[in-house]
Formats: C-alpha cells, sequence, structure tokens
C-alpha cells in the first residue's frame, strides 16, 4: 500500500508538471490580444473562479473548514500568497521578454532550489540524514545543473536568432537585462507558493477532519493561497489595459481567444491541484520533494512544447543539443528524487 501510494504520488506529481508546463502554450495562439488582455482572463479563471469553485464542489462544510482554521494559520497563508502573487506577475512577464523555454528555466531554477529546500530544513530536517537525505539533496543539485543548462541553451538560442521584439508594458524593445531581472525576482518569490501549501497544512488538517476525501483536502488550501494571486495579476492587467487603451480588444478578438485563455487558467490550476494530491502521498517531505520533480517536469515540458511550436526554428544544432543535455539532467534528477522515497 505504501510503494502504491508512493508510485501514485510521483504519476500525479509528473502530471502536475506536464500541466504546468503547458500552461502558457495557448498564449501563443492570441496575438490579436496584448499581454495584459489574455492574463486578465487567466488570472481571473486561475486564481479566482476555478479554485473557489473547485473547493465548493469537492470539500463539505468548506465555511466551517475555513473558520475551524486558526487566524494565525489564515494570515500566514495570506501572506505568502501575496508574495506568490508578486512572482505570478513577474512570471509573466519574464516568460514574455525571454521566452518559454529560457524564462522557465532561469525562474524555475531559483524556484526549485528555494520551495525545496525551505520546507524541508524547517518542516522536517530529519529526512535529509542518511540515504534518502543524501539522494534528495544530490537530487536538487542535479535540478539546479539541469535548469542551469537549459538557461544557457535558451541564450545560445536568443544569440543565434538575434531577435527584437516588443515587451508587454509598453512600446520599447524588448530588453534581455530587464527580462533577467523579472526571472530572477519571480524566481525568488514563486516558491512563496509551496512554502504556503507546506506551512498552511492546517487548512488540509481540518478539511480532512471534517469528511474531505484525501485527493482533495489541499483543495481550500489552494483557494486561499491563490485569491492574493488573483488581486496582484488583475489589477496589473487592468492598469495596462486603461494605459494602453487594449479594452476595445475583447470585443473585437476572435471569441475563442476567451476560450484559449481559460484553458491556460484551468491547466495551471490543475497542475497545482494535482501536484497538491500527489505531494500529500509521498509522505512527510513530500512537499519538497514533490516540489522538487514537479519544477524539473515543468522544464522538460516547457522546453519540448518550445520546440514544437518554432521557438528553436532557425537556432541551428548546438542549441539543441546543449538543451536536450539539460532535460537529460532533469530525468535523471527527477529518478534520483523518486527513488529516495521507495
Amino acid at each position: 500500500m505504501v510503494t502504491e501510494n508512493l508510485t501514485l504520488g510521483l504519476v500525479l506529481v509528473l502530471l502536475g508538471g506536464l500541466l504546468q508546463g503547458s500552461f502558457m502554450l495557448p498564449m501563443k495562439y492570441t496575438r490579436e490580444w496584448k499581454w495584459e488582455n489574455v492574463w486578465l482572463v487567466f488570472s481571473a479563471t486561475a486564481y479566482l473562479i476555478l479554485p473557489w469553485l473547485i473547493a465548493y464542489l469537492t470539500v463539505p462544510r468548506l465555511g466551517d473548514v475555513l473558520s475551524g482554521t486558526s487566524s494565525r494559520t489564515l494570515v500566514q497563508t495570506i501572506a505568502l500568497g501575496l508574495g506568490w502573487g508578486v512572482g505570478a506577475l513577474t512570471f509573466g512577464l519574464g516568460v514574455d521578454y525571454l521566452g518559454l523555454a529560457l524564462g522557465f528555466a532561469i525562474i524555475l531554477g531559483l524556484t526549485a532550489a528555494i520551495g525545496t529546500l525551505v520546507p524541508l530544513l524547517v518542516l522536517s530536517p530529519e529526512s535529509l540524514g542518511g540515504t534518502p537525505g543524501l539522494m534528495i539533496l544530490i537530487g536538487i543539485a542535479i535540478i539546479i545543473a539541469g535548469i542551469s543548462v537549459c538557461s544557457w541553451a535558451g541564450n545560445l538560442k536568443e544569440q543565434a536568432l538575434a531577435g527584437g521584439g516588443r515587451s508587454v508594458t509598453g512600446n520599447e524593445p524588448r530588453s534581455y537585462a530587464l527580462g533577467l531581472l523579472f526571472c530572477i525576482l519571480s524566481g525568488i518569490l514563486s516558491p512563496f507558493g509551496n512554502l504556503g501549501f507546506a506551512f498552511g497544512s492546517e487548512v488540509s488538517e481540518v478539511a480532512l477532519a471534517m469528511g474531505t476525501s484525501e485527493h482533495y483536502a489541499a483543495n481550500p488550501l489552494w483557494a486561499l493561497l491563490t485569491l492574493p494571486l488573483f488581486f496582484c495579476n488583475a489589477g496589473f492587467s487592468l492598469y495596462l489595459l486603461s494605459r494602453s487603451g487594449a479594452f476595445s480588444r475583447f470585443s473585437t478578438a476572435p471569441a475563442h481567444y476567451y476560450l484559449l485563455a481559460a484553458s491556460m487558467g484551468a491547466m495551471w490550476i490543475g497542475g497545482m491541484a494535482t501536484y497538491g494530491s500527489g505531494a500529500n502521498k509521498l509522505g512527510e517531505a513530500g512537499a519538497s520533494v514533490g516540489w522538487a520533480i514537479l519544477m524539473s517536469s515543468m522544464v522538460i515540458f516547457a522546453n519540448l512544447w518550445g520546440v514544437l511550436t518554432g521557438e528553436w526554428a532557425g537556432a541551428g544544432k548546438k542549441p539543441l543539443r546543449v538543451m536536450g543535455l539539460g532535460v537529460f539532467l532533469l530525468i535523471i534528477a527527477i529518478f534520483v528524487i523518486g527513488f529516495s522515497r521507495a
């Protein structure tokens, strides 16, 4: 039974990585909208509508669960969600500036290290002892190496293509340095989501005690964590819309743009919910082990989508070979960390 739970947990986390690594893909097909048009619809879907709808449908006595959670946990969860909100905002900007593959690599390198180590050190430092702990640390090191190699590949691609572009916040050409700054800031703040998941576990425990299925116990926690994300991202999107005058594009763009932006939100929250369910099956260090695997698989799938959608076309063979090496290292890291739970 333990082995079956671990296997199911790993599968669910990998599925979460597939969804999270793919959620930006529909944005490539909304060219008649500006970034802020897409991001407003995405934010409303991913951070507000779907999390609370899912929680309402899957958690009996949702109101009692929230009222039964200590105010300290609720405030801490909202605060960490606010940091995550800023990280999510700069994530969208960073990926738009540097591209799907390179943006993901830089952001997730920092996110993987911080989001894995902090919960491990605070909540279950004993997990670092012995062979399992050593395998986790080796796996994290391989993840950082793999993401760094993917980032190098992305830089080689940018040099080969030497492409210009426009930023999402105005008419100036895209700046690699500004995009890098957005990505680093996002990488530092984005792990706040996993910290909120790890340190807000009381919400899930109360939900379990009130009859919620183990598979859905994390859903009210995600609903709380994503609420600040909505206000951060929707607020900034509205600011950009008012500045650019792009509100009119909501009425002139094809109707399927709304479905594409909403599908981004569905994949995003679906990935987080699936990760949460899987991490809960990986033991005391599940929030750390699961997060490391989630980050690795996200980079793998994001890079694959980048290749399949033509981001690397014309860049030559060297960037692709380097990227392939990075993906290979990330796959090895997933196996190493997965075996640490065996």
